[in-house]
């Protein structure tokens, strides 16, 4: 479904033919109405795993979603966002004040984040170390500050939550919109710019990417099973995604840790049982964090590795070139200069 939208987006993105008013306007709002969809549709998704008022859960795609979309296709979407919001609002029960403030909320937050990456020059590769520490620290854990304020406020001044339980829904709040922006952007990223699958890629890779997809679900499952504190377990994961397949590999690998855990955190079970709900969401905070980080800071460091290496091997293979052809030309010169022999000059004589 994502690629289909994915798609069906870069598709809006091409220059339309003039034609009647009324086709450009629907060309202009197929965007937003698309974006409104989706981020309605993952906000279902995302409900699924609620803590806190039936609307508060510890992984909010919609924040991903929406920081993706503004990223790829503009502010000129940010509607579609405040409409996916209100209406989301409008249906799982808040109230008349409760709702708008929150969609308020839910659209400057992924719109701030966009000004701030798009302020320090972001590129959606994320194949640049400022790249992933500035969707880590500006998008996702500065960004989300706004949503998570004004969202908490907004349940407490209408009598939704209790003011003892305001720094708990915060940091529920908090969690699952800077997650969203953590996990879910970077694996949107990767498939807009990989759309097509790659050509030419021998067998092994391909088994090697499935050993490296399952075995970090499978690790990822034990891990937030098991009442031992072995969360450390993933990163070699990480590490190997990054090492070998760069953003490609550690975007999902990252996506399907953070998902398991936050459904472990959601059920109080593994290394989030016996604590109370602002531990956890600390807890899953530090964690989710520091994977992402993590994984994204090293695929963006093996990336431009890789580049260098690429860029001085072709500087390397123009200058060889480049030598050939004045050695070539400096012997067809040698040549036309060269004097004639003794025994040429008698001939002549």
């Amino acid at each position: 479904m994502v690629a289909t939208v994915a798609g069906s987006l870069r598709i809006s993105l091409k220059p339309q033919q003039s034609g009647s008013p009324t086709r450009h306007y629907a060309a202009a709002a197929a965007p937003v109405l698309a974006v409104a969809v989706v981020y309605y549709l993952t906000a279902r998704l995302g409900l699924m795993e609620e803590l806190v008022g039936d609307q508060v859960t510890p992984l909010w795609p919609p924040t991903g979603v929406a920081l993706f979309a503004l990223l790829v296709l503009g502010l000129r979407v940010w509607p579609g966002i405040a409409l996916g919001a209100l209406v989301l609002n409008s249906t799982i029960g808040s109230s008349l004040l409760a709702a708008p403030l929150i969609t308020v909320g839910n659209t400057l937050a992924p719109v701030c984040a966009y000004l701030l990456l798009r302020r320090v020059g972001f590129r959606i590769e994320i194949d640049r170390r400022r790249d992933a520490v500035a969707l880590v620290s500006l998008g996702a854990l500065i960004g989300m500050l706004i949503s998570a304020s004004i969202g908490t406020g907004a349940l407490l001044v209408t009598d939704s939550i209790a003011m003892a339980d305001f720094w708990s829904t915060w940091s529920v709040w908090w969690t699952g919109d800077a997650m969203g922006v953590l996990v879910v952007t970077p694996f949107l990223l990767v498939i807009w710019t990989n759309l097509r699958i790659p050509r030419g890629v021998p067998w092994h890779r391909w088994l090697e990417a499935a050993c490296l997809f399952t075995g970090t679900l499978l690790v990822a499952i034990v891990v937030m099973t098991s009442s031992y504190q072995l969360l450390f377990l993933i990163f070699p994961f990480l590490i190997w995604a990054a090492l070998r397949f760069q953003i490609i590999g550690a975007a999902p690998c990252a996506l399907i840790a953070s998902t398991v855990a936050i459904v472990a955190a959601a059920n109080d079970s593994g290394p989030f049982a016996r604590h109370d709900l602002f531990a956890n969401m600390t807890t899953l905070q530090a964690f989710n964090g520091t994977m992402a980080l993590t994984a994204l800071v090293l695929a963006a460091i093996i990336a431009e590795r890789n580049s260098a290496h690429e860029q001085v091997e072709r500087a390397v293979s123009q200058l060889t070139t480049l030598l050939g052809r004045l050695g070539r030309d400096h012997n067809n010169i040698h040549l036309q200069v060269t004097p004639p022999t003794a025994s040429q000059s008698d001939d002549g004589e």
